[in-house]
């Protein structure tokens, strides 16, 4: 393998090429390999020093406004609080990003605990399972209790997520007719709940049908 390793050097020194944001990332992430091949401390080489201040000077240019920056990002925090991730993830989908992949796995996990309690069901009484796939899918999240089968998957079932059907038991896994429903319905388990019942012939709790009625 060949190395050019003065070239960091050289692009700290004349950094004009280097006109965006993504442009000194790049070269900056670059400079960082080259440390490594050299065998020399990234925080304190010189040339990367340079080419992260030639970044601040960009970022400077583009955003001179540091206050406005603290209430963009502000607002957008905000925002995305307003959102629940669920959601947030079906919309963008998280094919290909194992970090959202994992995020939705574990989001996914506790809305359908939440919709179990809304059946009165306790972790005894149901299976949860994680069914990951491969790298260009969400893969599925499934409860799997002895009267109900809800499955949520990110880009399946034609922009339904969610899959419910009545089952006999937990070694039944085709079931009854297959019935779908948007992500949003896990923010309102309560209803959902109430409309899994309803769909498939099922009891609610004494408390749910009052909450339902409130």
């Amino acid at each position: 393998m060949s190395y050019d390793l003065p070239f960091r050097h050289r692009q700290a020194l004349d950094p004009s090429g280097l006109d965006s944001i993504g442009a000194c990332l790049h070269a900056l992430q670059a400079a960082a390999k080259d440390c490594r091949n050299a065998g020399t401390p990234f925080e304190t080489d010189p040339a990367v020093v340079l080419l992260a201040q030639h970044l601040g000077t960009i970022a400077c240019r583009s955003f001179p406004d540091r206050a406005a920056l603290r209430d963009l990002c502000a607002a957008e925090l905000s925002e995305l609080d307003r959102q629940p991730v669920l959601a947030l993830l079906a919309r963008r989908g998280v094919a290909y990003d194992e970090e959202a992949k994992r995020l939705f796995h574990s989001a996914a996990r506790k809305a359908l605990r939440d919709l179990a309690q809304h059946f009165a069901l306790t972790p005894p009484d149901y299976d949860l399972r994680v069914n990951a796939g491969g790298i260009a899918v969400s893969g599925e999240v499934t409860l799997h209790s002895d009267l109900v089968y809800v499955q949520v998957s990110i880009g399946s079932y034609g922009g339904h997520e969610i899959l419910y059907r009545s089952v006999r038991g937990r070694d039944d896994f085709c079931g009854g007719r297959n019935h779908f429903a948007r992500i949003d319905a896990l923010l309102e388990p309560t209803r959902f709940a109430a409309r899994i019942a309803a769909d498939l012939g099922l009891e609610l709790p004494a408390r749910d049908q009052l909450a339902l009625v409130a």
